[in-house]
């Protein structure tokens, strides 16, 4: 069950991440574009944050599941403690920026999504600190 579980989790990995690395590269061409058609090009690659919540929720479960044998030797742990504050802090910025969307959406207004971007990218450099405790915790 552990391999199984240790593909689902990087298989999250893959898509929170991956969307994140989208987004950055999405952004830098969408600031090129003239309002109107960013608007529209944005609305396009809207379906970009429901994969990442997907892999979010993909990394949560299975990583409960492989956190299971650590929980007793957590105290000695400093890096794991680090990897799951940040992974908390994470989870709070994921729902501060869902809970922006629906309300931009909800109000027809657009101009609240454009204080998200600087979320967005401490959310990115988050993830990658998060992967890199991980093989630091994991070796």
């Amino acid at each position: 069950m552990k391999e199984v579980m240790l593909i689902i989790h990087f298989i999250g990995l893959a898509m929170a991440l991956g969307t994140g690395f989208a987004n950055l590269f999405l952004n830098a061409v969408a600031s090129k574009l003239e309002p109107a058609e960013k608007g529209s090009f944005m609305s396009k690659i809207a379906i970009l944050a429901r994969m990442g919540q997907i892999g979010l929720g993909l990394l949560l479960l299975s990583g409960f599941y492989l956190a299971t044998p650590y929980w007793k030797a957590l105290g000695e742990m400093p890096l794991f403690i680090a990897k799951l504050s940040l992974v908390g802090l994470l989870l709070i910025s994921v729902s501060y920026i869902l809970l922006t969307l629906r309300k931009a959406t909800k109000q027809g207004n657009p101009g609240l999504l454009k204080n998200l971007r600087p979320l967005g990218m401490l959310n990115f450099f988050i993830g990658i600190t998060i992967v890199v405790l991980a093989v630091l915790v994991f070796h």
